[in-house]
């Protein structure tokens, strides 16, 4: 099934390389029976690096892969020769991957950029070779620094999707089949609640070659905030977004209540997500004749810019779109 490929979060054990031993060679050649030291310092143990990379959406290789390890660095040699530094591994993510410390949750840092490299486990340093502690007073230091060892933990990292416009709504409000329309994405779409248990991204083309990315996120439930339902694996997606668009179905019983209980649900999980920019759209507006939009109206919250639109029926889609565009947009 398509949805099991959306990996979002995963926890992987990341040991970096080994310094290498410095040497306590003493030059010993032909001519010069009793030279100086010439030990060379040991590589340093290999880095596991984190790479943004914008080709990836998911996290989805790093499912199966749950120990990774740095090569060592190699000893140091006589000749002042340093040993080869241990290889470091390049792990690809996703942009939006945030990163914590597997033991305490603590942030540590975020890829947002194509390229980005951001250390996860540094390597240990190279031992310094004999040639380092020479001295006046001591002249043939026959001692040499082992190598540091690598570092170890678990890591956890979770992706939070890059997207302009985050659906928001109730499960079976509409959102999957709006972002098929407005976009070349294809959801998964049924008439039954949860058919979307996975982000879906979609480009939305706009006038003169412009457009917009929209994502269509796991639908929120009273509780979501609590982990109830997909509760906190869909929370996280929409802190990333610019523009929240509210979908509640014209078919509700409560459309005012509905869209409080998604406003309290978002604002027990991050109240900063309530300053964010706010669309209404009521979805399944072709049901609807002009009396009874003008009825609703009058009821709908204020505060928020409102729209009726019909994704089957293709009504109000050009005006969500410009108002979509305008707020973000508008400094």
């Amino acid at each position: 099934m398509a949805s099991s490929n959306f990996i979002d979060y995963v926890k992987i054990h990341c040991k970096s390389g080994k310094g290498g031993k410095g040497s306590s060679h003493l030059r010993r050649e032909k001519y010069i029976p009793k030279g100086g030291p010439d030990g060379g310092d040991g590589g340093r143990g290999g880095h596991i690096i984190l790479r943004g990379n914008k080709q990836m959406w998911t996290l989805l290789h790093l499912k199966y892969r749950k120990h990774i390890k740095a090569g060592h660095g190699g000893d140091g040699s006589g000749g002042l020769k340093t040993g080869a530094q241990g290889e470091d591994v390049y792990i690809d993510v996703p942009l939006g991957t945030v990163v914590r410390d597997g033991e305490t949750g603590a942030f540590l840092f975020e890829i947002t950029e194509d390229g980005q490299e951001e250390i996860l486990q540094r390597g240990g340093r190279g031992g310094l070779g004999n040639n380092h502690f020479k001295s006046a007073t001591n002249q043939t230091p026959r001692y040499a620094q082992p190598g540091e060892d690598g570092m170890e933990g678990w890591k956890i990292l979770e992706l939070k999707i890059l997207a302009d416009v985050g659906l928001v709504g109730f499960p079976n409000a509409g959102k999957s089949t709006l972002l098929s329309v407005l976009s070349a994405a294809k959801p998964e779409i049924a008439d039954y609640p949860f058919t979307t248990l996975k982000p879906n991204l979609g480009i939305v083309s706009y006038r003169d070659f412009r457009s917009f990315v929209m994502a269509d996120i796991p639908g929120i439930i009273e509780g979501a905030s609590q982990g109830k339902g997909l509760g906190l694996r869909f929370l996280r997606h929409i802190e990333r977004n610019s523009l929240l668009l509210f979908l509640v179905p014209a078919d509700s019983d409560d459309i005012v209540k509905e869209y409080s209980i998604l406003l309290n649900e978002l604002r027990k999980f991050n109240p900063e997500l309530l300053d964010k920019d706010r669309i209404l759209a009521i979805s399944k507006s072709d049901m609807l004749d002009d009396e009874l939009k003008e009825e609703l109206t009058k009821e709908l919250p204020k505060g928020v810019d409102t729209l009726f639109i019909s994704s089957v029926a293709q009504q109000g889609l050009d005006e969500l779109k410009d108002l979509i565009w305008k707020k973000l947009n508008d400094d």
